[in-house]
């Protein structure tokens, strides 16, 4: 398979009057054709701002882009201008917000938030786009789209809200959907259909997603690869399989230890990663899981481990990743 996106080294700052969050900060990963990447990490680790990097879209001021490079089909999205981007943005790259509610217009109808990027990206009339905004609808299981198209989005459920949101991500074909917690407030049934309808449509139409969560559940279901962030760096990538069946970052170890277990009796404790996430204005020195870590050394207050191959695709950023056990 080729190569989609190509993301080196990304650095991206918020300026604020307490100082420079680092947000992310030098996160380099890569995404095949038709792949699925699931990004994991507590909240406020820097997984939905590496993807708004992406897409162009962090608010200047305070935040801004300093270093790195997104090679998307060999070019670079931080170089071209912001035209170019706009063109690129929602034709070939499309987002599936966190919320629907805040992200689609509440005085537009479904069908005018539906149509416009048609008519903008692909060039169709009014009529044709109207057609086709039906067909979408109705392929992410909306009953009743010739009716429904007409309607506002305060009428719809959090779940119908989704899945137009996913119909307008897919309405130009594009090559790469960013899905940044498509599930959150929806509950547990909805969750696993949208979750299955993004799955099928990436097959079927060979699109790549980021899928953006803390959810381990859902990674291993739908990830083919994942990218494991702490304090806007990934300090592990590697197949799901691999993380899942062999953890070699303490935190990663820690993330799915955390999770309740079926196999396990009742009365088993779960095993929470203590303490709180750095300030990512002051952050420590060294490596800054350190102060969470059991398995911290003298070496870890010195140093910031860099990402190295533990075996064939997997890597981690951890100087005693060959002594964890899961």
């Amino acid at each position: 398979m080729a190569t989609l996106l190509e993301v080196k080294d990304l650095q991206t700052h918020f300026f604020t009057q307490e100082g420079v969050v680092r947000a992310v900060d030098g996160a380099s990963y890569e995404l095949e054709e038709g792949e699925t990447l699931g990004l994991v990490g507590e909240s406020g680790c820097g997984k939905s701002v590496s993807a708004l990097s992406v897409m162009r879209l962090i608010p200047d001021p305070p935040g801004r882009t300093v270093g790195g490079e997104i090679i998307f089909e060999g070019r670079d999205l931080l170089k071209i201008s912001d035209n170019e981007m706009r063109r690129i943005r929602g034709k070939d790259i499309s987002m599936v917000f966190q919320e629907p509610m805040t992200s689609l217009n509440p005085v537009l109808s479904v069908e005018r938030q539906l149509t416009e990027s048609l008519e903008l990206h692909l060039g169709m009339k009014k009529g044709e786009a109207r057609q086709e905004a039906v067909r979408r609808l109705e392929q992410v299981g909306i009953p009743a789209p010739q009716s429904r198209i007409k309607q506002y989005p305060h009428q719809f459920s959090g779940g119908m809200r989704q899945r137009v949101m996913i119909a307008m991500a897919l309405s130009c074909n594009p090559k790469l959907i960013i899905a940044d917690e498509p599930t959150t407030a929806l509950d547990v049934t909805i969750q696993a259909q949208i979750l299955e309808l993004m799955k099928n449509l990436s097959v079927e139409y060979g699109v790549s997603l980021i899928i953006i969560t803390h959810n381990l559940g859902v990674v291993a279901r739908y990830a083919d690869r994942v990218n494991i962030m702490y304090a806007g760096k990934i300090i592990e990538r590697g197949s799901a399989q691999e993380i899942y069946r062999n953890p070699r970052h303490p935190y990663a170890l820690g993330l799915l230890n955390s999770v309740p277990r079926l196999d396990l009796p009742r009365k088993e404790k779960l095993d929470p990663i203590e303490g709180q996430p750095p300030d990512l204005v002051n952050l420590p020195a060294g490596c800054s899981f350190r102060a969470r870590c059991r398995y911290a050394i003298d070496r870890c207050a010195e140093e910031i481990p860099q990402l190295r191959s533990v075996s064939d695709g997997h890597t981690s950023a951890c100087f005693v990743a060959d002594t964890l056990t899961a």
